[in-house]
């Protein structure tokens, strides 16, 4: 019966894995079809997206969530809740969509201390001149300066800034049918403008006309002005496709062709069937709208197909339960039924494997780049490749070591990823001096492997330093064992670590005219390369036995984390286009983490140690 166990756990997280490739329309033809609307392309940023991902990424800057709970367990997904806030503003308005947890700004918002977490815009509504006059004075505060709560106090202006935009996005926001609004701007259209012409000419025109015509043009103006997603696309896609504009520009140049397009009329038919509970009406102008894309924009519907696929899959989230489980099951194997657990846990870590390199593959397809392209693809390649060099080991000892190395690893750095998320989109286009394919495939794959590789032989000098102080189970063999990965670990870091940073200085020379110029950036990368080659030349020289090169790889792990997170905190130099700043809590964490597992390693033992060379 035991026998059955392994290959069932596989076959059962293979299901769940694929669960989510394939998304089903609504079951009633009385539901809005708000998958459909989600696939829809808009540009944001200069890229390319679905509504779904515009709803996503709001909603990560919000709460930090993709999704917004509502009672009794229910919850409403980002595409819904974007349809709510862009034709239903005021029903939008009840959800609880901010996360403000800060106490000051709380008290500042007039919320009570005690209240949710999740707060819904019209809760706070009636603070937002208080909330501009003190976003404002934080704003003049320099960001190193900055306290929490002027931190939070920003982030939740730009919060309710984003978040206004898309409620005047698609109609202004005291407009209850916006079709009928274009209507009539439709029927305005020709006599408002022989009117101008008349008064441009001289003559008296008829101020009625021209009264009609100036405030739906202002109206529709305010909405040109501060538009977040860009709906329309551009009118002649064979000479500029990524000219895409907002439902109130498009609107605007009606003015001068004195026609609306197609597009302009299926968006106001949509906004105003929804904002009237009118579902089969919604639906046909979502199916009208895509069908006139078809001919002329196939490549940006296939797009934002494909995306809005990958947003509903969830491969990382998924590969991140998955190694939970695995690394629970690596544990208690090493309390019984070893054969049985660790069997079943590296066959959910294949899966857990397979799902994070097919989500890394989606994003390189979507992106049409190389894995690594900014901070948040990084601790994702990070994972995957720690989570890879644990497969190879634990596929040579079958100890449940490798296993516990690559789950714990792999979850971590999944987090990593998490929170680095919470800042929108994590496809954003490349700046100027990193849109080039060669070196992002060649230089940063390689020193992002180093990184990977740094922090698994630092994870094993951690298995180690607590096994010696905390357990009797690390005899001489299981001793040698790790000495030995952690030093074939290591001698890959280095030569990854060197091989990417002389890939970085030829880069360098490429874009700023010099392979060096003691670039904080420049700098951490070299102090990882001197940092291994000093545990290496310890080794040779017999400076460090076991318990040195376990507290040596143990602060390399500082020395990466540095590297890799703490010079983007800076905010100085020719690679600061990584700049983050709320992280270092959580840095500052992991170093003290770290030098206590050092303090540890460097306790007495009752044992000698062996002075042996992992040879």
């Amino acid at each position: 019966m035991k026998r059955w166990i392994p290959a069932s756990a596989l076959l059962l997280a293979a299901l769940w894995a694929l669960h989510g490739l394939r998304v089903s329309p609504p079951d009633t033809a009385s539901a809005f079809d708000t998958l459909a609307f989600g696939r829809l392309p808009a540009l944001v940023n200069g890229r390319l997206q679905p509504l779904d991902t515009v709803g996503r990424n709001s909603l990560r800057v919000l709460s930090g969530k993709q999704s917004v709970a509502l009672d009794a367990g229910r919850s409403l997904d980002a595409a819904a809740w974007l349809l709510e806030v862009l034709a239903r503003p005021s029903v939008a308005d009840t959800r609880p969509c901010f996360k403000i947890d800060h106490p000051e700004l709380r008290s500042l918002l007039k919320l009570k201390p005690e209240g949710p977490l999740y707060v819904a815009f019209g809760e706070f509504a009636g603070q937002l001149d208080e909330l501009e006059r003190q976003a404002q004075r934080a704003g003049s505060i320099p960001a190193a300066s900055r306290s929490a709560f002027e931190k939070a106090l920003l982030k939740l202006h730009a919060g309710t800034t984003l978040y206004r935009r898309l409620k005047n996005s698609l109609h202004p926001e005291e407009t209850t049918d916006m079709a009928a609004l274009v209507a009539d701007y439709q029927a305005a259209l020709g006599p408002g403008l022989a009117a101008w012409k008349l008064r441009q000419d001289g003559k008296e025109p008829p101020s009625a006309d021209l009264e009609r015509i100036g405030r739906l043009v202002q109206s529709f103006d305010f909405m040109a002005s501060v538009a977040h997603p860009l709906v329309i696309p551009p009118a002649h896609p064979e000479t500029r496709r990524d000219d895409w504009s907002s439902l109130g520009t498009a609107l605007l140049e009606a003015l001068q062709t004195g026609t609306l397009r197609p597009p302009v009329n299926a968006y106001a038919t949509m906004v105003t069937a929804f904002a009237l509970d009118r579902p089969e009406d919604f639906n046909r102008a979502v199916e009208t709208l895509r069908r006139s894309l078809e001919p002329s924009f196939r490549s940006e519907l296939a797009r934002a197909r494909r995306e809005h696929l990958y947003n509903h899959w969830q491969p990382f989230l998924k590969s991140t339960a998955l190694y939970v489980l695995v690394f629970l099951l690596a544990c208690c194997s090493w309390f019984g039924w070893f054969t049985l657990l660790n069997r079943t846990g590296y066959g959910l870590l294949g899966v857990a494997f397979a799902l994070h390199t097919a989500g890394i593959a989606f994003r390189m397809i979507l992106e049409g780049r190389p894995p690594v392209t900014n901070l948040y693809s990084s601790a994702v390649f990070v994972g995957w490749g720690a989570v890879l060099l644990g497969i190879l080991l634990e596929r040579l000892h079958r100890d449940s070591l490798g296993l516990a190395m690559a789950a714990a690893l792999g979850f971590l750095t999944q987090i990593v990823a998490h929170n680095l998320s919470l800042d929108g989109d994590t496809m954003q286009v490349l700046r100027a001096v990193l849109d080039t394919n060669f070196w992002l495939a060649t230089h940063v794959i390689t020193i992002t492997l180093g990184y990977s590789a740094a922090f698994v032989a630092g994870f094993l000098a951690a298995l180690h330093v607590l096994r010696a102080f905390f357990t009797r189970s690390l005899d001489a063999a299981a001793a040698q064992r790790l000495r030995r990965n952690v030093y074939g670990v290591i001698c890959f870091a280095t030569l990854f670590s060197f091989i990417g940073t002389v890939l970085g200085g030829i880069w360098a020379d490429q874009s700023w005219g010099r392979f060096w110029g003691w670039d904080p950036k420049e700098n951490g990368a070299l102090m990882i390369v001197l940092w291994y080659a000093a545990i290496l030349h310890a080794l040779e020289g017999d400076w460090i036995a076991e318990r040195g090169l376990m507290n040596m790889a143990l602060f390399g792990n500082i020395v990466t984390a540095f590297s890799w997170f703490g010079v983007n905190m800076l905010g100085v130099g020719l690679h600061s286009y990584g700049f983050m700043d709320q992280a270092f809590l959580w840095l500052m964490a992991f170093v003290a983490s770290q030098l206590l597992l050092i303090g540890i390693g460097l306790l007495p033992r009752s044992a000698t140690p062996s002075r042996s060379r992992p040879r």
